[in-house]
């Protein structure tokens, strides 16, 4: 892989977040609702309205703040917040991580729990094991994220009591760096596992297809004519190619993780970018829901750009200029 063609890669990004800044900043400008009713009440004089909509240049017009918009963007400023009155960034930047960590944790569940039950259905065809597994990721990717949440508390959280029902970290554990970790993770285990089940059955399937068709290919005969085992032959040769459709699918649903995290986060009381946004868009705080629309169409842009150049690793084959 060359870096000419990791350049050329970026450049194409930029128009891609070009398209992406306009189209967001009109469709969330021109939603129904006035900000200005929700900072100031609806109880206020003509005169407070418009000393509030001057304060945050809402008083000009849609293309002059777009330009003005775009220009901060490209300095880094994402404007203050409406309500809180700081920075976008900072905010954004607060509620980051524990977003990072809940989906980070979902994709690696889903990508390590789906390719290995797509593995085991598909070296396993039309036996008993490989129809049950068909069937539960089929019911599974069907399932809405709030009702499989919903659930999860219920059954795991209220009536077994194995995992917290809210919060990210619990005020009586020990002080200590190792019982912190240990606190987190068991209330990251549960939110982590109800975004993860959508995506399981997804990958699941795309690796069952891919590795079955892989598996009829010439040089896989040719592989167990030479004596190979059948573990190697699976796993060293038809995984790795049957991979790639699966590295597309992985990438191309981050967008769909961080969406699924906005409904998570709810549910969870998970102190997230999912649970800002919500607030943002109940207040009208259009900067900060701009800024985290900004940063979740960045990061799936950044994905798909990261999921193309896997491929080279994945299959020999693909050639880059």
């Amino acid at each position: 892989m060359s870096l000419r063609y990791v350049g050329r890669r970026v450049l194409q990004v930029l128009p891609v977040v070009a398209g992406i800044l306009l189209i967001g900043f009109a469709l969330i400008e021109l939603a129904p609702g006035d900000p200005v009713l929700a900072l100031a009440g609806e109880s206020g004089d003509e005169a407070y309205y418009a000393f509030v909509r001057e304060r945050f240049g809402l008083d000009r017009p849609l293309p002059e703040r777009f330009l003005i918009y775009a220009g901060n963007i490209m300095r880094g400023d994402l404007g203050v917040s409406y309500v809180q009155g700081r920075p976008v960034i900072d905010v954004i930047a607060d509620r980051l991580p524990p977003t990072m960590l809940l989906t980070g944790a979902a994709l690696l569940i889903s990508t390590i729990v789906g390719i290995s039950l797509g593995v085991y259905a598909a070296t396993r065809r039309q036996r008993l094991s490989d129809i049950a597994i068909q069937v539960t990721t089929l019911a599974a990717d069907a399932a809405p994220v709030f009702w499989v949440g919903q659930l999860a508390i219920l059954a795991f959280a209220l009536n077994l009591g194995l995992f917290p029902v809210q919060g990210m970290a619990d005020a009586r554990t020990p002080q200590g760096i190792l019982a912190g970790i240990l606190d987190l993770a068991h209330h990251l285990a549960l939110p982590a596992m109800v975004l993860a089940v959508g995506e399981i059955a997804v990958v699941a399937r795309m690796t069952r297809v891919g590795l079955i068709d892989e598996l009829t290919q010439d040089y896989v005969r040719t592989a167990r004519a030479k004596g190979l085992s059948e573990r190697t032959v699976v796993l060293r040769h038809a995984l790795r190619r049957a991979l790639i459709p699966v590295t597309t699918v992985i990438g191309g649903r981050v967008g769909h993780l961080i969406s699924g995290a906005v409904i998570v986060e709810t549910i969870f009381g998970w102190p997230g970018l999912g649970r800002l946004l919500v607030i943002a868009m109940q207040t009208r705080d259009m900067p900060i829901v701009m800024g985290i629309f900004l940063l979740v169409s960045l990061s799936v842009v950044i994905a798909n750009l990261i999921t193309d150049l896997i491929y080279g690793q994945l299959d020999p084959r693909i050639a880059y200029g």
